[in-house]
């Protein structure tokens, strides 16, 4: 009984090369679905969307109006006080009889004690006179 070390024998030799076959199956089907869902994200949506006008060069820029609510509801006309509601509104019915682009835009900028009663009353105003320019102010951001 001899014993035969090396290649010799009947056993065939141990290949030690990597099998790419499966690698590339795997690499050929992710090639295929990307290939597949590539046009669906192609697909867009028409959109019509507004055509931007540039500025007027000619047109006045009007001063904002700034009303300032303090905590106790008094409010504040352009640092002038408004003695009553019924004054608020007529200032703001004159305002809110303009056109919209003769109409100023308003800065309410409530105090941060304020309750939120006096500001939806003064947002109330307006609305009933059609005043529609209109922007809340942070008054941190105003002091500064």
């Amino acid at each position: 009984m001899a014993m035969t070390l090396g290649g010799g024998g009947s056993e065939p030799e141990v290949m030690v090369d990597i099998n790419t076959t499966p690698l590339i199956d795997v690499l050929l089907v992710l090639l295929i679905m990307l290939i597949i869902t590539i046009p669906v994200q192609m697909h867009a949506v028409k959109l019509d969307m507004p055509v931007n006008t540039p500025a007027d060069p000619t047109a006045v820029v009007l001063k904002p109006i700034d009303l300032f609510i303090d905590f106790d509801g008094t409010v504040y006309w352009d640092g002038g006080k408004i003695d009553s509601r019924d004054q608020l509104e007529q200032l703001l019915q004159v305002e809110g009889g303009k056109s919209l682009e003769d109409q100023r835009e308003f800065h309410i900028r409530p105090d941060k004690l304020t309750d939120y009663k006096y500001v939806a009353a003064v947002l109330a105003s307006a609305q009933r006179f059609n005043v529609t320019k209109i922007g809340l102010v942070n008054i941190e951001t105003a002091s500064q």
